[in-house]
């Protein structure tokens, strides 16, 4: 005898409400074993794989690639063997250190302990971060979900790839060589390739007889992009749909007020290259601006700070949770680097390297990418000398540094060709009045004009 076990999509945390289906990770009718991977979902925030708590056989699945799924819509139905620790259902709270539960989600789990589990013909798992081809065959090396979805979106099978990255590990360039290699020839129109589901039936709930259905019930599938008499209309969802939120909503609570000053930054590079060739740890650029933001900080403590309107309160913060804007194939991102006060320039720069990669892979946990405390946005990588930042929402400040570029510049009295950057400072002007946002920003200029500046005053 069964017992037919409905696994729904668990909360994601970090206020996340839903998410939308990637990739199925099984067939109806596979075994499955406990906290074994079943699904790829994407957030506003980062790609999740979601594993189930039940061990047994796949009876049905809901919602196809596509479609947007609501925190607590189901996902499976898995037939456990009744009696069967695996059909106990998800315990109330995670799994900790110990128990051997892939669970790494909020508010589900398999915490029972190891000696009561009965795992049912568990599958071989694929290195992490991997996508496997099951029934027997061998994993596909492929990291990057972003490639996963290249891949997907072209109709490029991964498995007839040979990778070219260490280990045969398949990069976006060999999946964009494929493509282009399948391209059509210039006098024949393409068909688009980015169409997603369009399934609008809303998810049945499973039967819960041993008998419950093997075919795959559709979800309200997200929208493609479409072209219509007015223009194309393209859907505000994932990452896009969050930031539009978060901005729009920046922009209606908060009255900003921005700040900007040029700097000589001739002096920062001159000592970043010295730190580099000591011969220790590489410092980037923006660990260097990084440290000098947690230093202004320190001496402007207001602008750590978020604004609560519901009781009319200034909340100044005691950490500094430093965000950094990350351009990627998904959009913009803003990693957090946690505890920023508390780390030393090396130990930022290998933080800040460290999101970054996970950003640009889609790798990101959603812890990561919430929490910040203050922004840093480097938008001088775009080759644009200004801008006045939208501050990130509940924050109380971000700073904006253009590129460094070389300009005519008084030093010393004489004119001279030096390495000048602009510096904006917005600001919520409910925080603090001009005369403190000034004060922040010419204190991060004199560090950058003369970086022996911040080694006096730390």
């Amino acid at each position: 005898m069964t017992v037919v076990r409905e696994f729904t999509l668990p909360d994601l945390g970090e206020g996340l409400t839903g998410a939308e289906i990637v990739r199925w990770l099984v067939q109806v009718g596979e075994v499955v074993a406990v906290d074994q991977p079943v699904v790829e979902v994407e957030t506003a925030k980062a790609m999740v794989d979601v594993p189930c708590p039940y061990g047994g056989v796949v009876t049905a699945r809901y919602g196809e690639e596509g479609a947007e799924v609501p925190v607590g819509a189901p996902l499976i139905t898995v037939a456990v063997p009744e009696g069967s620790d695996d059909g106990a259902g998800p315990p109330d709270r995670p799994a900790t250190a110990g128990e051997e539960s892939g669970n790494v989600l909020v508010g589900y789990g398999t915490a029972a302990p190891a000696a009561r589990r009965r795992r049912v013909q568990p599958s071989p798992r694929p290195p992490h971060g991997t996508t496997a081809v099951r029934n027997g065959a061998e994993p596909i090396p492929v990291i990057s979900p972003l490639v996963r979805r290249l891949a997907r979106e072209h109709g490029v099978d991964l498995r007839q790839l040979r990778g070219s990255g260490p280990e045969g590990l398949i990069l976006r360039a060999d999946v964009e060589r494929a493509v282009a290699a399948t391209a059509p020839a210039p006098a024949t129109a393409a068909p688009p390739a980015t169409a997603t589901p369009t399934a609008t039936a809303a998810p049945a709930r499973a039967a819960t007889a041993p008998t419950a259905a093997t075919a795959p019930a559709p979800a309200t599938a997200g929208r493609a992009a479409a072209t219509g008499p007015e223009g194309e209309r393209i859907p505000l969802r994932g990452v896009r749909g969050a930031v539009a939120d978060k901005l729009a909503r920046s922009r209606r609570e908060i009255p900003d007020a921005t700040c900007w000053v040029d700097a000589d930054a001739t002096e920062l590079l001159a000592t970043r290259a010295a730190m580099n060739a000591a011969g220790g740890p590489k410092v980037s650029l923006l660990a260097l601006l990084a440290r000098i933001c947690t230093a202004a900080l320190a001496r402007f403590p207001e602008l750590n700070a978020r604004v609560d309107m519901d009781s009319r309160d200034i909340i100044r913060l005691p950490d500094v949770h430093l965000g950094f804007a990350a351009q990627t194939d998904r959009g913009l991102v803003v990693p957090v680097v946690r505890d920023a006060h508390k780390r030393s320039t090396e130990e930022l720069s290998e933080e800040i390297a460290r999101l970054t990669e996970a950003a640009r892979t889609g790798t990101l946990a959603p812890a990561q990418l919430t929490g910040g405390t203050f922004t840093l946005n480097n938008y001088g990588v775009f080759g644009v000398d200004g801008s006045t930042p939208i501050i990130n929402h509940p924050e109380a400040a971000m700073l904006g540094v253009g590129r460094i570029a070389a300009k005519p510049w008084v030093h010393q009295g004489e004119l001279a060709v030096r390495q000048v950057v602009q510096l904006s400072f917005t600001f919520d002007h409910r925080v603090c009045d001009g005369g403190t946002a000034g004060g922040f920003l010419r204190h991060v200029a004199d560090c950058v004009e003369r970086p022996m500046v911040l080694l006096r005053r730390l």
